[in-house]
């Protein structure tokens, strides 16, 4: 694989959260119809889906393309790690030591707020892990533990810098991507919300 280059060979899961192929006839409400119609709701999903389709991971063909001599300091830079089912790659508040890309295997994230344990969403062949981390104050934000044989590409933080002071539109297409990674985790969690079955106060 080749960073900053067309071919790079390992392109971003795409996954689409919502079906967009049902589109309501009319946007007319009919004379007596109920405001919370099946149409209705329809017309009012649109918008959201259209959100939701900007905010789809982007390739990482996209997110790391920079000029060739860019690409070249990061492919020399590239560390090839391989793991095996149980082991851990990183835990949560170690200092960082570089971006992540999983190039095979299924990956597990967990994370301790307040006291809670949390399993994130796994990740797979063409994530990149630990944007946060590593584009931020240096600390794992989870632990990521391999769930099968899998492998990892590392682009270590002192690569990475040297890349962001010679090419910053390099930095900045991360930080967008951060930035979409934080609201695809929001709206999840928002449609968690909405999807949990209100309590019926109304039973004697």
């Amino acid at each position: 694989m080749e960073f900053g280059s067309p071919q790079t060979r390992i392109a971003k899961n795409v996954r689409l959260h919502e079906d967009n192929s049902s589109v309501a006839a009319s946007t007319h409400r009919s004379a007596g119809a109920c405001p919370n119609s099946e149409a209705e709701a329809t017309i009012q999903r649109e918008p959201n889906s259209r959100r939701m389709d900007a905010l789809q991971a982007h390739p990482v063909a996209e997110l790391l393309a920079c000029p060739p001599a860019i690409g070249l300091l990061l492919n020399d830079a590239a560390q090839c790690l391989t793991f095996e089912a149980g082991q851990v790659v990183f835990r949560q508040s170690e200092s960082c030591r570089g971006l992540y890309l999983v190039v095979s295997g299924l990956f597990q994230r967990r994370a301790e707020r307040l006291e809670t344990r949390l399993i994130l969403a796994p990740a797979r062949a063409g994530d990149l892990v630990e944007l946060a981390a590593a584009l931020g104050e240096g600390h794992h934000t989870c632990t990521l533990a391999a769930q099968t044989a899998g492998s990892l590409l590392m682009l270590p933080t002192e690569a990475l810098a040297q890349a962001f002071g010679s090419y910053p539109p390099l930095r900045m297409q991360l930080l967008e991507e951060l930035a979409r990674e934080v609201s695809r985790a929001y709206n999840s969690c928002s449609l968690g919300r909405a999807l949990r079955p209100k309590r019926d106060n109304s039973a004697a």
